[in-house]
């Protein structure tokens, strides 16, 4: 993913944990040159090996880079893409602000937005307001009506922190019923050093399960949401295309407006500091040992209750930045989020056997709606089995 103006943004989440990031780069201007824009869109085009290849913009706040600044990062896609290549963009955004001039840009040029809403105006503004601690609810619902006015295809990205997690259903439904969003993901908020503002790992999981068992109901087939798909594709043996469910990371790289390349979003610190592609071409630092290595070791430094887990099929752990916890016997690296994942998992296990067997019979998995129209998930199990198989 990239950083065009690197921590620099115009909101001040409580929870946001990039903000610090300025503290890397004293006396920059934070602002990408096009050096660098244009050697990472040349080194990046050429060392991928698929017909379509996706450019991440991220924050801080993307769209404090300014329009024309993605529009020559467009021509310079066009300039390296090879014949036959699609190239594709996706920018996360607070959303406020957006016009109309951002919107005809994205629909001219086929981006895919990303708009962060925490749910309903309470619940949203507990945390997230501007410079001057004021909130953003009011502003972020304009571009989201700009974006569903100018046909621009997007999704929503919410936050599950302290203020929302007891409110699952709420946040859902306002998603679902008021956003009017088909796509969403829900990313946990996890602080190790100052956790008020946390999600709890409890918590997180019976978040997860409430909105779960509505989406069973009524919404499979019609709603997206992230962590269900994840879910299903490890149920039926494909990969789960989430590093923090992966076996192993690492190639989900950051970079910074300066051209220095990071391990992860997550660990955009001098440790984890791979190089700068003005220096080194992109394949030698992504294939280098030290990122061969940080991506390995999400693997390598599972604790043995992890190892012995019934859902470590889908959950691998979950993210590193996370395992700052102790197992029941006291190994160290247990995810914080364990005790959430591991009854989410158990709980929608019914569930997904009854729509991997769909698939495989080439049946939509909608249908399990109907099966659940007068009954339980649980009740499932009996068709299905009550215990979890992997699915290797």
């Amino acid at each position: 993913m990239l950083k065009p103006r690197g921590a620099i943004c115009d909101l001040d989440c409580s929870y946001c944990y990039y903000l610090d990031k300025e503290e890397l780069y004293p006396g920059s201007d934070f602002r990408m040159s096009e050096q660098v824009l244009e050697a990472f869109t040349r080194q990046y085009i050429e060392s991928q090996l698929s017909s379509e290849i996706v450019f991440g913009w991220q924050g801080g706040e993307p769209t404090l880079m300014g329009i024309d600044f993605y529009r020559r990062a467009v021509e310079l896609q066009h300039q390296y893409a090879k014949p036959g290549t699609r190239v594709l963009n996706t920018l996360q955004t607070n959303g406020v602000s957006l016009d109309d001039a951002w919107c005809e840009f994205f629909v001219e040029n086929g981006f895919l937005i990303g708009i962060s809403i925490d749910g309903p105006r309470v619940l949203h503004d507990a945390y997230r307001v501007d410079k001057g601690g004021k909130p953003t609810h009011t502003r972020v619902m304009a571009g989201l009506d700009l974006l569903r006015r100018h046909g621009v295809e997007h999704n929503v990205l919410t936050t599950v922190h302290a203020a929302n997690m007891a409110h699952p259903l709420e946040v859902y439904r306002f998603l679902r019923d008021e956003v009017e969003t088909s796509y969403m993901q829900f990313i946990p908020i996890v602080e190790r050093h100052s956790p008020s503002r946390s999600v709890t790992g409890l918590g997180y999981g019976e978040f997860l399960i409430a909105i779960f068992d509505e989406w069973v109901r009524r919404d499979v087939g019609s709603v997206f949401v992230q962590i269900f798909d994840v879910a299903l594709a490890a149920w039926v043996g494909q990969q789960p295309g989430l590093c923090i469910f992966e076996e192993t990371c690492g190639r989900a790289l950051a970079l910074e407006h300066t051209g220095d390349l990071f391990s992860c979003d997550h660990f955009v610190d001098p440790e984890f500091l791979v190089g700068n592609v003005l220096r080194t071409e992109l394949p030698v630092l992504v294939e280098g040992e030290q990122q061969r290595g940080f991506g390995q070791d999400k693997k390598t430094s599972l604790p043995q209750y992890c190892l012995d887990c019934e859902v470590r099929f889908v959950c691998n752990g979950g993210c590193p930045k996370n395992r700052f916890t102790i197992t029941p016997d006291g190994e160290p690296g247990l995810n914080v989020l364990c005790e959430g994942y591991r009854p989410f998992f158990n709980h929608i296990d019914p569930a997904m056997r009854y729509m991997k067997k769909a698939l495989q019979h080439q049946e939509p998995p909608a249908g399990i709606m109907d099966r659940l129209e007068n009954g339980t998930i649980e009740a499932l199990s009996a068709a299905y089995g009550s215990t979890l198989e992997t699915s290797e």
